[in-house]
């Protein structure tokens, strides 16, 4: 399974959530996750997406961590099956 079906599939679920997961882009700010998760009552999260065993690279890492520092809910999925789960976590937090 390839990365991309994984970020189709977020990005159909969060529409039907009434969300949207905005493709995230930060030139100069090298291993930002891929998607900003915005589900409606004001619930974000940042969502690194991979391919099935795949792991983020280190830059990765130290981004999340960044970004988790500051108090903001970040999440790698590498499956579609740990989409909804993650999903309810985000709205639920």
């Amino acid at each position: 399974m390839l990365e991309k079906y994984i970020e189709k599939k977020l990005v159909a679920t969060v529409k039907k959530m009434g969300g949207i997961a905005v493709k995230f882009v930060s030139p100069g700010l090298d291993g930002m996750p891929d998607r900003l998760v915005l589900l409606p009552n004001g619930k974000m999260a940042f969502i690194e997406l991979k391919a099935p065993g795949k792991k983020p690279r280190p830059i990765q890492i130290r981004r999340i961590k960044q970004l988790q520092k500051l108090g903001f809910a970040c999440y790698v999925i590498d499956s579609t099956e740990q989409i909804g789960g993650i999903l309810d976590e985000i709205q639920s937090s």
